[in-house]
Parts: C-alpha cells; sequence; structure tokens
C-alpha cells in the first residue's frame, strides 16, 4: 500500500509530462505544416498560370493542409449534428448538407456584389484578377478540382486540428488570414478574414468539419464558375457602371 501510494504522485507527474511533451509535438507539428503551406502558397502564386509547376504546388498546398490535420489525428468530420434537435435524418440533413450549402452560395452571391464594386477601383481590380488569372489560364476544370480539394484540406486543418481553445474562432480566422497574407495579394486577405468568419460559424453550429468544407467548396466553385469573366479586362479603364 505504501509503495502503491509513493508511486502515486510521481505517476501522475509523469502523466502531466506526457501530456505536455504530447502537446508540444502537436503544435511544432501544425507549426510546421502551416509555415510549409505558406511556403507552397507564396510560390503557386508565383508560378506562372495553367503552368505544370503551378498545378504541382497547388496540389502539394492541399496535400500539406490534409497531412498537417490528420498528422495529429482524427478530426471530428461530422460532429454532433445527430444530437438534440438534430438527431434526425432530416435535421441531420439540414444542418450537414442544406444550411452549408446554402450558405456558401449565399456568401459567393454577397462577394459577387462586392466584386462588382470593386472593378471600378483599379488597385482591387488588379489584385482580383491577379487570382482570377489562373483560372482563365490552361485547364479550368482543374483548376476547380484542386481548389475543391484546397478547400476541403484547409477546413481539415483550419477547422479541425486548428479549431482549440477559448476563442477558436478568432484563433483560426486570424492563423487563417495570416497563411493567405503569404500571397502578397490584399484581395485573398479580406476575403480569407471574410470567409474564415462564415467557415467558422458553420464549425461551431454542427461540431464538425464537413460543414465548413460543404460551404468552402460551394463557395469556391460559384467563385471560379462566374467571377473571373468580370476581371479579363483588368489592363482597360475601370468600369463605370
Amino acid at each position: 500500500m505504501t509503495a502503491r501510494r509513493a508511486a502515486g504522485p510521481g505517476s501522475a507527474g509523469e502523466l502531466g509530462g506526457g501530456e505536455r511533451r504530447a502537446g508540444w509535438h502537436r503544435s511544432a507539428w501544425l507549426g510546421a505544416a502551416g509555415a510549409g503551406a505558406a511556403v507552397l502558397l507564396r510560390s503557386s502564386f508565383a508560378a506562372r498560370a495553367g503552368s505544370a509547376r503551378f498545378y504541382l504546388l497547388t496540389a502539394s498546398l492541399a496535400g500539406t493542409w490534409a497531412g498537417g490535420a490528420l498528422g495529429v489525428g482524427p478530426v471530428p468530420w461530422r460532429g454532433d449534428a445527430r444530437r438534440g434537435d438534430a438527431a434526425s435524418p432530416a435535421s441531420a440533413a439540414r444542418v450537414l448538407v442544406i444550411s452549408p450549402v446554402a450558405t456558401g452560395a449565399a456568401a459567393f452571391a454577397v462577394f459577387y456584389a462586392a466584386a462588382r464594386v470593386a472593378r471600378r477601383d483599379p488597385a482591387l481590380r488588379r489584385a482580383i484578377a491577379g487570382v482570377f488569372r489562373y483560372a482563365d489560364a490552361g485547364s479550368t476544370p482543374l483548376v476547380t478540382v484542386i481548389a475543391a480539394g484546397s478547400g476541403v484540406a484547409e477546413e481539415l486543418f483550419f477547422r479541425g486540428a486548428l479549431w482549440s481553445g477559448p476563442r477558436p474562432l478568432r484563433a483560426t480566422t486570424l492563423a487563417y488570414a495570416a497563411s493567405t497574407a503569404a500571397t502578397g495579394n490584399p484581395a485573398l486577405v479580406l476575403a480569407g478574414l471574410v470567409t474564415s468568419v462564415i467557415f467558422g460559424w458553420q464549425r461551431r453550429a454542427s461540431g464538425g468539419v464537413l460543414a465548413p468544407a460543404l460551404t468552402h467548396v460551394t463557395w469556391s466553385v460559384l467563385m471560379l464558375r462566374y467571377l473571373p469573366a468580370q476581371f479579363r479586362d483588368a489592363g482597360q479603364a475601370p468600369d463605370p457602371g
């Protein structure tokens, strides 16, 4: 009995030390993945639009986000959408599929309207055109597939592995904006701030990654489908109307 009692505090200390080491390893892994992704993101936007290098870098970027997230353990995919008032299949479908897709479409509508206004400002016009030129050059379907895959991978990382602490929405929004800052494109940073809040709301409402991933993919696909044509003439005079 005495021996067991004597071993108790030491065992608790070892357990606490193990948890601290695991937390440090988790933070180090996520930090390394985030840093690597930032380098790949900046390199992607420095690559020639439509080139094999661009596709390789963007695919590697998606793999880095996903690998960084899954490397620290499983992420909550469906969350708690089956609990409480969302226990029925119809309610779960509304929380996990219908609402996220509708939210992504609504976010696109807001961005589309904002883009129509932004076209009148030469600096914003050039910044946004610098993003969408990648959709126009090369294979548009391939760019869409990579963008959709990157959207899911980013949600695994930001709204999955990185979603922790007392204020996860604020923390992941700032981290997401910091990652997009690597592009040097102010339009992307602003879009990252707004969309990260939207995706975070979906994560908080559903308790998992599936809902924000569907919102992200819906928004991305619609943006790539309908916005590039608005900025193909970025070198011309701003549209007065």
